[in-house]
């Protein structure tokens, strides 16, 4: 595979460039790269539209779920050392509390991914969720390069050591449309997203949402997404009805 990286990564960069982003690498990860090719792999968007012999493209996708999934499995033996007591729903939650898409995006921001990032597109027209998928692209390349416990290191450096309070966790809200949704089937009151697309002068396309429980209106909201719209509308019904929510 890194034979085959390199022949197809081989008039992409002169050498200053590759040490250049050897330094980069190191002074994201903290690791000296043995096989820079997985690292040029992280940070190659499908817009390059790179093909390898067989007409496989070439892009971080594929570094993206391997990363997600060594993510989850060294998030789960965190856990389960450090929760002895908790039962197999409780850390599922606590898991996902954990690689949720908001702390993987800061995380992704703040190490600031995007600047090196090959792509034919600008940065201004990639989704909030780039900083996440390349902090995965990263993890996957670490784990091909130097194997499990720098991969390790570099998850607990770097994010568990910054997002991780256990209590914290335990009463933060990843998701209110699915709180909302829970109470509602609880308490049998009908519910309904009204989702529409605006139109709008802006550039970037918007989505309004109204949200009913029962036959009122309790919020609305609008965002780029349908899902961020609906996030959005419950998250505002979360708060205008709390009081009755946590009785």
């Amino acid at each position: 595979m890194s034979k085959l990286l390199n022949k197809i990564f081989k008039n992409s960069r002169s050498s200053n460039e590759d040490g250049n982003f050897c330094r980069k690498i190191f002074q994201i990860t903290g690791l000296k790269p043995v096989e820079i090719t997985y690292y040029k792999l992280a940070f190659t968007h499908r817009s390059m539209n790179l093909l390898d012999p067989t007409g496989t493209p070439i892009n971080y996708e594929r570094l993206e779920f391997l990363g997600d999934a060594m993510l989850g499995s060294i998030i789960a033996s965190y856990l389960y050392l450090q929760v002895p007591n908790g039962d197999e729903g409780y850390l599922t939650k606590m898991r996902s509390k954990i690689v949720s898409r908001e702390n993987l995006n800061a995380i992704g921001k703040d190490l600031d991914l995007i600047s090196n990032v090959e792509s034919k597109m600008g940065n201004q027209q990639f989704g909030e969720n780039i900083h996440g998928n390349l902090l995965e692209a990263i993890i996957g390349a670490i784990y091909l390069d130097r194997g499990y416990p720098a991969c390790e290191k570099f998850i607990h450096e770097k994010l568990l050591s910054k997002v991780v309070d256990i209590q914290q966790l335990e009463t933060k809200i990843t998701s209110y449309k699915s709180l909302l949704i829970e109470w509602c089937q609880k308490n049998k009151h009908s519910f309904k997203f009204d989702t529409f697309e605006e139109n709008t002068a802006e550039e970037l396309k918007y989505f309004g949402v109204k949200l009913s429980i029962g036959d009122k209106i309790v919020a609305k909201a609008r965002a780029t997404s349908k899902k961020k719209a609906e996030e959005k509308a419950a998250q505002r019904a979360y708060f205008a009805l709390q009081e009755k929510i946590k009785k």
